[in-house]
């Protein structure tokens, strides 16, 4: 019976490990996406993954095998999470959910290292598995509803509530690297997953809230960007609220936490989501430095695995699909498309066998891809052609001297409006989410200006008149 039972099980993982995977390949309402993209990249990238990294436990649960492979962190199912849910793998992501389910401690967050398949080994929650975890509760519920074995949009809604009880500071909103520590003393700038604090805004209607957490974020950035005289983008894997470096980190972090390594590594991506997503200023500047250290490289090919704040670099004798993917995703914020393409080549050939590097090495390619969406975006798996369309846009007074109405009267909002002027020149961008929506334009000098609204599947322009 026990031989029967094993060979189920077998049978059971061997399906859901295997099979082709529905990519939604949507285009960001920001940004620049690579155009050179293979049609079996990521089937090839993501099924490699599945195999060399998740192994069955009983009550249908599975894990990602951590670096030694005996164990398990929290960060690394979320990852899984993730990947699952963007490739429209339910039966995966619904195993490494009861996993991370079945070692979920009193705050409803997981403890964030785990034996194999039962031993809790490292107590706690790491916020940056929640942030991500709830992403993916918040994809799987677009995909796949909440009619099945998993309620997923309960589970979000749970997961959000954690993260602001538990991993955010009250009173400051400075991100905590857990449950049960950090805040103000310490934190993790590659933990600020800006993108992310504004989609649980728009989730919940929490939007204050989670602006300020973002707001927060950036001023953290910042402070230790200044406070340590850091070039371009360099943050360090750990600091203070007021951006100097965390006493709490000094006896077991990388050179005390006052480097740019591998936990600092992920700051760009984390960053550059909040552009591709939303737009924001905060994200592009950041992106542009990353641009800017980058280029003062050489180029994508030329970045190592690691720097001190002052741009020395720490390793020169190998690359790494962690800072490298890092950086190729900020380039889809701020680079052109040919710096966006070599950042996909190099991402695409940078085959990992090391946990970390592997699975952020296939994220890195999702994102690239359009398959890293905002979950909260209106029609984000809608039709994805690029064929011209002729929606009902209504656009007054024009000629117009103070303000004017963008009205959308066939319900296809949360497009793209830019005001570009007739040298071509972008003179502002605004995110339509309404169906009636007043844009100012007093600030305009007098004359012609072209109003093109854009939408996945298309633009519509029209021409009008400052006076």
């Amino acid at each position: 019976m026990k031989n029967f039972l094993a060979f189920i099980f077998l049978v059971f993982f061997s399906n859901i490990l295997s099979g082709q995977f529905d990519f939604a390949n949507t285009i960001y309402l920001y940004g620049t996406m690579p155009n050179n993209v293979g049609e079996n990249d990521l089937n090839i990238a993501y099924g490699n993954w599945k195999e060399d990294f998740l192994e069955s436990c009983s009550e249908g649960r599975l894990r990602v095998k951590f670096d030694d492979p005996a164990f398990t962190v929290s960060e690394g199912i979320a990852y899984g999470l993730l990947l699952s849910a963007y490739a429209n793998d339910q039966g995966v992501f619904d195993s490494l959910w009861a996993y991370y389910e079945y070692f979920m401690n009193d705050n409803g967050v997981m403890n964030w290292k785990i034996e194999g398949c039962d031993d809790i080994v490292g107590f706690n929650g790491a916020t940056d598995a929640e942030l991500d975890a709830t992403v993916a509760l918040m994809v799987a519920e677009l995909r796949w509803g909440n009619d099945g074995n998993v309620d997923y949009g309960s589970e979000a809604d749970s997961l959000i509530t954690a993260i602001q009880e538990y991993e955010v500071e009250d009173g400051t909103y400075v991100l905590k690297p857990g449950d049960a520590w950090g805040g103000a003393n310490t934190t993790n700038p590659s933990y600020f997953a800006t993108g992310y604090f504004r989609a649980y805004g728009d989730y919940t209607g929490n939007n204050d809230f989670w602006n300020n957490v973002a707001d927060t974020s950036y001023a953290v950035i910042d402070n230790n960007l200044t406070v340590n005289e850091a070039v371009y983008n360099l943050v360090s894997d750990w600091c203070s609220a007021d951006g100097s470096y965390s006493a709490e980190v000094s006896g077991w972090a990388y050179d005390q936490g006052r480097s740019y390594y591998y936990d600092a590594a992920r700051t760009p991506w984390r960053i550059a989501v909040d552009y591709l997503w939303y737009g924001n200023s905060d994200a592009l500047a950041y992106t542009n430095k990353c641009d800017s250290f980058v280029m003062e490289q050489g180029g994508i090919s030329q970045v190592y695995p690691g720097y001190h704040q002052d741009g020395t670099a720490i390793n020169t004798g190998y690359k790494d699909v962690v800072f490298t993917g890092a950086f190729a995703v900020a380039s889809m914020a701020s680079g052109d498309q040919t710096t966006i393409n070599q950042g996909y080549t190099q991402v695409k050939s940078m085959v990992s066998s090391a946990y970390f590097g592997a699975t952020l090495r296939v994220l890195y390619m999702f994102i690239m891809t359009g398959n890293g969406f905002n979950p909260t975006q209106e029609d984000v798996l809608s039709d994805n052609s690029f064929s011209e369309f002729s929606p009902s846009v209504i656009i007054y007074p024009n000629p117009a001297s103070d303000n004017i109405t963008i009205e959308i009267t066939e319900g296809i909002n949360n497009g793209l409006l830019q005001i570009i002027d007739m040298e071509g020149k972008i003179i502002d961008t605004f995110h339509i989410k309404r169906s009636v929506t007043q844009i100012p334009v007093g600030n305009l000098s007098k004359g012609v200006y072209c109003l093109v609204y854009s939408k996945r599947n298309g633009t519509y322009t029209e021409k009008i008149i400052i006076e």
